[in-house]
């Protein structure tokens, strides 16, 4: 069965745009080789795919949205960035372990950045 079967299977028809992109790179290329280039593991792709992942697949689809798709935000920072790489920087402020100056000036400006949210409201 292919990626795209079990997502239209698992999502009954109605598959987010995201994981349509997600199951047609795997089909590509193969559910290791997507999530390699995602930085995920072969399962949680899988599980994506299947409509079982248990967590949030915010911080996925972001990842799907950047790498496979080329969204690009723009950031008061670094100018446009994928949107994984903005929830990475977010994340990283959030735990307020600034290692040199630039960690200090982005953990300053994600804080005041409007696409700053409360935890698990991910954009």
């Amino acid at each position: 069965m292919s990626a795209l079967s079990k997502a239209k299977e698992a999502y009954g028809g109605d598959v987010p745009d995201w994981v349509e992109v997600l199951a047609l790179e795997a089909d590509r290329t193969s559910q290791s080789s997507v999530a390699r280039r995602l930085s995920y593991t072969p399962g949680a792709i899988n599980s994506v795919l299947g409509n079982t992942y248990r967590a949030n697949t915010q911080n996925i689809e972001n990842s799907v949205r950047g790498v496979l798709m080329d969204v690009r935000i723009t950031c008061p920072m670094l100018g446009e960035i994928g949107p994984q790489k903005c929830t990475a920087w977010r994340l990283r402020a959030r735990k307020g372990n600034a290692a040199n100056s630039l960690h200090k000036r982005m953990a300053a400006a994600c804080r005041a950045c409007p696409r700053s949210k409360p935890e698990g409201s991910e954009t």
